[in-house]
């Protein structure tokens, strides 16, 4: 079982408290108060389900989307019965601005699964509408790319940590229990974008077998038309597949595209806004 069941072209509007997701081939539009969204995903080998996980979320205020992409090792059930149970901590989470704790819970799962060949690398990000945050936090996933449109330019989203945390924070979900993982916000602008990618895209390979790598991914993203996201995931797809001389890809991609449209969230009621109040002084 997979909570998302087949491919949608349309834009999806998440209500409170939905969490909308899955491991299934996708291409869909989603939106929440402040970001348009585009969600492509397309398993390896015509795969029925891979293992590439991608989950958005909406807090009960309508103030918190949340948006999750995981590559998991392996493929069919066993990962789509992962998918079910990581639907199941998104929406405990689901009020959270604080999201490392999701992330230490989803470590703490596959430590449980007790197998070395199980494990999985994962970024979170969460944006607070109110304040046009976005709070990001990395379990060994390659990082982001952020679109500045006031600059016209693009940057990777990463966070310098102290060397003496570099070793033993932000791995890969289920190596090493406990671990620590750490959050940093930035502050997005309007009509800023962010790029969320599997390793799947920056691993495709040319005729002569040379990788694309962070780097060949950065000069394909700085060539495409930043101010039409609604189409900029098929363009850099086409890109990338231009590089492999349109061969398959060897592996599960998934690409997220976060458009900051700075819209306002919607008023709340007084019970929400002291709910609300709560959570960002224990934040």
């Amino acid at each position: 079982m997979t909570t998302t069941t087949a491919t949608d072209p349309t834009q999806h509007a998440l209500h409170c408290m939905e969490v909308w997701g899955g491991n299934r081939p996708i291409q869909s539009g989603i939106s929440v108060p402040g970001i348009d969204a585009w969600v492509l995903s397309d398993p390896c080998g015509n795969d029925p389900g891979g293992g590439d996980i991608y989950y958005v979320s909406m807090c009960g205020g309508g103030r918190i989307a949340r948006f999750m992409v995981a590559d998991v090792s392996g493929h069919g059930e066993a990962v789509s019965e992962l998918a079910v149970k990581l639907r199941t901590l998104m929406r405990r989470h689901v009020n959270k601005l604080d999201q490392t704790r999701l992330v230490r819970s989803l470590n703490r799962g596959f430590a449980r699964l007790g197998r070395a060949d199980k494990f999985a690398t994962a970024v979170l990000t969460s944006y607070f509408a109110p304040t046009d945050h976005l709070v990001i936090c990395n379990a060994g996933h390659p990082p982001p790319l952020w679109y500045r449109a006031r600059t016209g330019t693009w940057c990777v989203l990463a966070h310098e940590m102290p060397e003496r945390l570099e070793s033993s924070s932000n791995l890969p979900l289920g190596i090493v229990h406990p671990t620590s993982y750490h959050q940093f916000a930035v502050k997005l602008e309007l009509h800023d974008l962010v790029l969320i990618y599997t390793d799947g895209l920056i691993e495709a390979r040319d005729q002569d077998g040379n990788l694309l790598e962070e780097s060949g991914l950065m000069k394909i993203v700085r060539s495409l038309d930043a101010t039409n996201p609604n189409q900029f995931c098929e363009a850099l797809l086409a890109e990338v597949a231009r590089f492999c001389d349109q061969r398959p890809f060897d592996d599960d991609v998934t690409v997220v595209l976060l458009h900051h449209n700075a819209a306002d969230p919607p008023p709340l009621t007084l019970a929400h806004r002291m709910k609300m109040l709560g959570k960002m002084m224990r934040f």
